[in-house]
């Protein structure tokens, strides 16, 4: 009889799951304790996979020789826990996935912030230079479905803490570590400590074989290096002038300094090559190069994948110009900290576009930056004291609007030539809009409607 395998959870990385360990011989069943999506259960019926939804059936669970745990439950979870009272593995579908992987080489990045746009670049990158790429894990694609599909040389793969707490084995070519701030601390007792020792295990079974690059910005970072002894190849990166690092960001270029296996590349590459917006972005850029020069990407290559890469939408997302008018979309932006990357990587005048569900925002790390590049304040929200106690007595011009076409159009009311309209909520969305995707789609529109009526008027 075949191995028993339990998937815990049916959404993209579990389904993704399921048809691997089918495809690998194993005894499969599904379990899903709320309502499987329509798409996910044609995807089981269509492979024959035994499945389940609405609640666990332990009697059909606790009998498997290994189970693979959606990232979304926690390992305080009664079930988890009884699972691991019986000495039944419980591991991550990436940890899954990656047993499977032959000769393949893995690229995996983690941090709180940047996770995403660094893959995608990553994997623009490598399929620039010709690379036979997949792009999976937590950017929205199951790697081992991927693994299942079958035909990739390189597996780009975005993984988070709560993917990396079910690793056993999972050991990338590459480990990309870009910060790490407070995040999730509900999961990991309320104990940053934890939460950091999480984000290193992507580290923890690579050998001076594999490469690590890290940022050495991020001061969690540096402090959890300095009390570990690392086996792997180090790789330190930094968006400020430090020559001792192997890549860095002076007068406007990004520097690298790059030994590996035998390979060396010195290159500077002006940052106006680079099509992304934002001093974090060139650090998030150096990653993918350092990351790429490690697949032996040609030089070439890589150069023109940085110039015609596109970042995901609502992130730093340049929409068009209008009469010397920047609009750019950074939608995703729902808290402080990521404001305060806009704030900081966009050049010029800002009218700034903020608002929505206040969480709580502490607006002072951001205080400086808007006293010196903000000229006005456009509030988009149904409650915007927070943002206009705060601000009132700092930034000369406040609006209040309730829409993406009021806020545009008011922007373009005050906006003058050589200035930047940046929508950067530090809000959710859920006041006036579906979702931050819908906040931002709604202020693309605007703005490309707001070009085409000033065309008219024009002719």
């Amino acid at each position: 009889m075949n191995e028993r395998i339990v998937i815990l959870g049916g959404g993209e990385s579990g389904v993704g799951a399921a048809i691997l360990a089918q495809q690998k011989g194993y005894e499969v069943f599904l379990s899903d304790g709320g309502n499987l999506a329509s798409e996910r259960r044609r995807a089981l019926k269509s492979q024959k996979i035994d499945f389940e939804e609405g609640g666990h059936s332990e009697e059909l669970i606790l009998n498997a020789v290994l189970v693979v745990k959606s990232p979304g439950i926690p390992d305080s979870a009664p079930l988890v826990k009884k699972l691991v009272a019986k000495h039944i593995p419980v591991i991550s579908e990436i940890e899954f996935g990656y047993r499977f992987i032959d000769k393949a080489k893995v690229i995996a990045i983690t941090g709180t912030n940047g996770k995403t746009t660094t893959a995608m670049l990553i994997h623009h990158l490598l399929k620039t230079a010709g690379y036979k790429v997949a792009l999976g894990g937590n950017v929205g694609t199951s790697l081992a479905g991927l693994v299942a599909e079958g035909g990739y040389h390189y597996y780009v793969v975005e993984v988070s803490s709560f993917q990396l707490d079910g690793i056993r084995n999972f050991k990338p070519d590459v480990a990309v570590l870009l910060n790490i701030t407070p995040d999730h601390l509900d999961r990991y007792e309320h104990n940053f400590t934890n939460y950091v020792s999480s984000k290193f295990r992507i580290i923890e079974n690579l050998t001076n074989e594999q490469a690590f690059i890290y940022s050495a910005d991020s001061k969690p970072i540096t402090e959890e290096i300095s009390r570990r002894k690392i086996e792997a190849s180090m790789f330190a990166m930094s968006a400020s002038n430090n020559n001792k690092l192997h890549a860095y960001l002076k007068e406007e270029h990004l520097i690298f300094n790059f030994q590996f296996k035998g390979k060396e590349e010195n290159v500077q590459i002006p940052t106006s090559e680079v099509s992304l917006i934002g001093k974090h972005n060139m650090v998030n850029s150096m990653a993918a190069v350092l990351s790429a020069l490690c697949m032996e990407a040609p030089i070439e290559k890589v150069l023109k994948g940085l110039k015609t890469f596109k970042n995901a939408p609502h992130r730093l997302e340049f929409i068009q110009q209008i009469d010397g008018v920047a609009y750019i979309n950074d939608s995703k932006a729902t808290n402080v900290d990521s404001v305060y990357y806009a704030l900081d990587g966009v050049k010029g005048n800002i009218i700034w576009i903020a608002g929505g569900v206040d969480k709580g925002n502490d607006y002072s790390q951001i205080e400086k930056l808007v006293t010196k590049k903000v000229k006005a304040l456009i509030c988009m929200g149904k409650e915007n004291a927070a943002l206009t106690s705060y601000f009132g007595s700092k930034i000369d011009r406040i609006a209040e609007v309730n829409s993406a076409k009021k806020a545009v159009d008011q922007a373009n009311q005050w906006a003058e030539e050589g200035d930047v309209v940046l929508l950067s909520p530090a809000c959710a969305s859920f006041d006036l809009f579906n979702n931050y995707e819908d906040r931002g789609d709604k202020f693309k529109s605007a703005v490309n409607k707001l070009s085409k009526t000033l065309k008219v008027n024009e002719a």
